[in-house]
C-alpha cells in the first residue's frame, strides 16, 4: 500500500503560481511512477503530468505544456507539481497518483490522493 496526501492548493488570481506537493507513505516510493490528474465540477478525472520511477522522464498534457514542471525528490517521498501562468479554466481538484507504469491514463495508477483544491480567479 502506499498513502498519498496532497498538499499546497489554495486561492490564486489568474497568472499567479502555486506549487503542490505530494507526499507519500508505504511501500517504496522510489519504485512507481507518478502522476497528477484534475477533476473540474461535473466533468472527469483528466492528466495533467507525469514522472518516470528516476525522474528522468516526463510527460505533460498538451493542453498545459509550458506551464507545468513534474518534478520529484525520492529522498524525501515527495512529487510536486509547479503550475504558473494560471488560467480561471486551471480550477479543479488536483490529485496525485502512483503506479508501476508512467502514463496519461489514469487507470495505470493504483493509489490515489484524496486530492487539493485549486482555485483561479479572474
Amino acid at each position: 500500500q502506499v498513502q498519498l496526501v496532497e498538499s499546497g492548493g489554495g486561492l490564486v488570481q489568474a497568472g499567479g503560481s502555486l506549487r503542490l506537493s505530494c507526499a507519500a507513505s508505504g511501500r517504496t516510493f522510489s519504485g512507481y511512477a507518478m502522476g497528477w490528474f484534475l477533476q473540474a465540477p461535473g466533468k472527469e478525472r483528466e492528466f495533467v503530468a507525469a514522472i518516470t520511477w528516476s525522474g528522468v522522464n516526463t510527460y505533460y498534457a498538451s493542453s498545459m505544456k509550458g506551464r507545468l514542471t513534474i518534478s520529484r525528490d525520492n529522498a524525501k517521498n515527495t512529487v510536486y507539481l509547479q503550475m504558473n501562468s494560471l488560467k480561471p479554466e486551471d480550477t479543479a481538484v488536483y490529485y496525485c497518483a502512483a503506479g508501476s507504469r508512467y502514463s496519461s491514463n489514469r487507470n495505470e495508477y493504483d493509489y490515489w490522493g484524496q486530492g487539493t483544491q485549486v482555485t483561479v480567479s479572474s
